[in-house]
């Protein structure tokens, strides 16, 4: 089934879970068992919030091993492409950090090394299966699962009660939420549509029960004009056509200014979002609350925006060391306090039984003592487990994007977004020598 046999060519196989997985030529590194015996020293890059803290814990409480961190820009805004260039020059670091949407990609193109015989099946098993699967490609596992990123709704529960909105449970209810809040200050909106960030879109869409990537046998399945696609970008136009939402780019001055003045009064984020909003609004404590993401149907529905894993780079030659530290990031009471309590990072553990420990670590007084974790755990036991990400995430998130940002009332519009990133994609499959329908 092979089709080729350069380095950086992948071979797919179908799974009983339909989920898309793919092998690739990673490099081999440390390929003992044993964890490391000596004082090692490891670097590791990353820009999650929060990473410095647990760095420093880690080196705190550890002599066997020590850890060099280089804060990096987020993957989208030009960490991934410095992970690149680093691996083709030879010179990357250990341990990156790589969300799961782009796992596929570095894998596909021999950028990583099999972590499988460090972190086994009885790790694995104390974690989300959804974030698991997304971290298993090709039957071997490819990173350490941090965190889920299950959607939620962020809003001023003080300007909702001032304009008679509820929070709503519903799309059908958002929309008039939107209508309301547009007629209460005809300056306000209920939420924002981010131009440059496809994988929110991507998300509410993962959220209708769409599947954009698909394995079967040796075949890629493209469909991003399914009922549920459709669907979400229809209802999306709507809300832009009638003026129902902003369109600023995310998390940059003007969005940041709308949530300060008030003309932008919510949120569809994902769990992580809760410290973003905390560290960037800390004059607005107790002035937020958490809903969970309306859904089609009123039941709870979520994808999954985001979540970051840990990978080890293929020339990486203390790949036992690398997974320990990442395994104790992730799977340890005190990697998450030392995260959590830093005030900045509201990550949801994909350890269970780490949960607790975050929702102890994290001060909700900025949400009025609300139970966040509650509604994280119940948004990300309702994540859809039936989306996979394809190998060429950086191809169809890119021309999405640019074709966003051309969205224009009576001109191009998300539908047309959307195909084109299924154009592009097929065509870089197709380039790489891939079996690709769609």
């Amino acid at each position: 089934m092979s089709l080729s046999r350069s380095r950086t060519s992948c071979v797919i196989v179908g799974t009983a879970t339909a989920l898309a997985v793919l092998t690739a030529c990673g490099g081999s590194g440390e390929d003992s068992a044993n964890k490391p015996a000596g004082p090692v020293t490891i670097t590791f890059w990353g820009w999650a919030k929060g990473s410095k803290d647990v760095v420093d814990a880690f080196n705190a409480s550890h002599t066997d091993i020590q850890v060099k961190f280089e804060e990096i820009p987020s993957g989208t805004a030009g960490g991934y492409a410095k992970i690149s260039n680093a691996v083709k020059a030879g010179n990357a670091p250990d341990l990156v950090s790589i969300e799961y949407s782009s796992l596929p990609e570095f894998v596909s193109s021999g950028a990583l090394q099999d972590i499988g015989d460090q972190f086994t099946e009885a790790d694995r098993a104390k974690l989300l299966p959804q974030s698991v699967e997304l971290t298993t490609l090709g039957g071997k596992s490819w990173a350490v699962p941090f965190d889920a990123a299950p959607q939620a709704f962020f809003y001023r529960k003080d300007l909702f009660a001032k304009y008679k909105v509820q929070a709503p449970a519903t799309w059908d209810e958002f929309r008039k939420a939107a209508e309301q809040v547009k007629k209460a200050d005809a300056k306000a909106r209920i939420a924002t549509f981010f131009p440059d960030d496809p994988t929110t879109f991507e998300a509410m869409a993962w959220q209708a029960g769409a599947q954009w990537f698909k394995a079967q046998n040796d075949t890629w399945k493209i469909d991003t004009t399914d009922a549920a696609t459709t669907k979400v970008a229809t209802y999306w136009q709507g809300l832009l056509d009638d003026g129902l939402v902003h369109k600023n780019a995310s998390f940059s001055p003007e969005w940041t200014g709308s949530l300060k003045n008030g003309t932008t009064i919510g949120y569809l984020g994902a769990s992580w979002g809760a410290g973003v909003l905390k560290g960037t609004l800390p004059e607005q404590s107790g002035k937020w609350a958490v809903a969970p993401m309306p859904s089609w149907d009123g039941k709870p529905a979520s994808g999954m925006l985001g979540g970051t894993s840990f990978a080890v780079t293929k020339d990486s030659k203390q790949k036992a060391a690398a997974v320990t530290f990442a395994e104790w990031m992730s799977t340890t009471e005190e990697g998450v306090k030392a995260r959590i309590a830093s005030g900045t990072s509201s990550a949801f553990p994909a350890a269970a039984a780490l949960r607790p420990v975050a929702k102890k670590a994290f001060d909700a007084s900025y949400y009025g003592g609300q139970d966040i974790y509650a509604l994280f755990e119940a948004s990300g036991a309702s994540i859809n487990p039936n989306w996979a990400w394809g190998p060429t995430t950086g191809t169809t998130n890119t021309t999405i994007k640019d074709h966003f940002g051309k969205i224009t009332q009576g001109g191009p519009g998300i539908k047309e977004a959307v195909k084109a990133g299924h154009d592009a994609t097929v065509a870089e499959l197709t380039k790489r020598g891939l079996k690709v329908e769609g």
